[in-house]
């Protein structure tokens, strides 16, 4: 008989790729050989009186390594987080941080001045500013039923 060393929270990684809505963006795990976790991003987005601003927290991202992208009113964040390599005389026991390649999406609003969109990385964090253009209010416009 051989012993096998008893583990209370094996059972949550599959708990949390059954159920992934339950906690979020919680990284889903990419299959049972290596574990690997395919990872996003989190980012939050708030509004001025003049622009949108969406800041990505990518912690150990290089700027050079992260993309932003307009195309038909979506907005993509997409790059990659390197692992890190073990140097010699060094050895890891335990890499909880997560890596590889990532991508999210946000749907943006008509009146926005999409040639004035710029993004700058900062800390760990790329804050991403979209003007708002000037447009007229909008007045609900009644039409007669014929």
């Amino acid at each position: 008989m051989s012993l096998v060393r008893w583990d209370p929270f094996a059972n949550l990684d599959d708990m949390f790729t059954r159920m992934p809505s339950l906690l979020g963006r919680w990284p889903r795990w990419a299959g049972d050989g290596e574990r690997a976790a395919e990872w996003s991003p989190t980012v939050d987005i708030s509004e001025t009186d003049t622009e949108y601003l969406l800041k990505a927290q990518l912690p150990s991202v290089k700027k050079e390594d992260v993309h932003v992208t307009f195309d038909d009113g979506m907005l993509t964040i997409s790059g990659e987080r390197k692992q890190e390599k073990e140097e010699k005389g060094e050895k890891f026991h335990r890499i909880e941080s997560l890596h590889g390649t990532f991508s999210r999406s946000f749907s943006l609003p008509d009146a926005i001045d999409t040639t004035a969109i710029r993004a700058e990385g900062r800390d760990g964090v790329i804050t991403i500013h979209v003007p708002k253009s000037k447009t007229e209010a909008r007045k609900p416009k009644e039409i007669k039923i014929q």
